[in-house]
């Protein structure tokens, strides 16, 4: 075989590869790729349908949690960023992405998981007993 046919080999095959990895959107994530950013302040994650989250919710609307404590919520079954966001601050609390789960709460250094734990999280900075 000569230099000749292992050039042209060589140039369908980076060709075959290059358009696989176009298809299967390799190159776009790479390059249009936005930055995870985690927003300031207490985030309450929840997945939309969720029951656990439910009850957070209620226990929020019951004792007006929002009236007292400024937080922002983030729905993550249904949305794509927000799931990216969730398993940033759940890495940065060493929560690995198999052991995520909603609801969870984030002030910035640690999380809250479960319902129990949030509720707790939210008793403790509202001084309700």
């Amino acid at each position: 075989m000569g230099k000749e046919n292992i050039f042209i080999i060589s140039a369908i095959v980076i060709i075959m590869l290059l358009l696989l990895g176009w298809q299967a959107g390799f190159f776009a994530r790479i390059f249009s790729a936005k930055p995870i950013v985690i927003p300031e302040g207490i985030i309450l994650f929840y997945g939309q349908g969720c029951p656990h989250c439910k009850i957070v919710d209620d226990f929020i609307t019951q004792n007006k949690i929002e009236d007292k404590v400024k937080f922002t919520r983030l729905e993550v079954w249904y949305n794509k960023d927000n799931q990216a966001i969730i398993g940033k601050a759940a890495k940065k609390c060493q929560i690995t992405s198999n052991e995520v789960g909603v609801p969870l709460l984030y002030d910035g250094k640690n999380c809250f998981t479960g319902d129990v734990d949030v509720i707790n999280f939210f008793k403790t900075q509202t001084g309700i007993q």
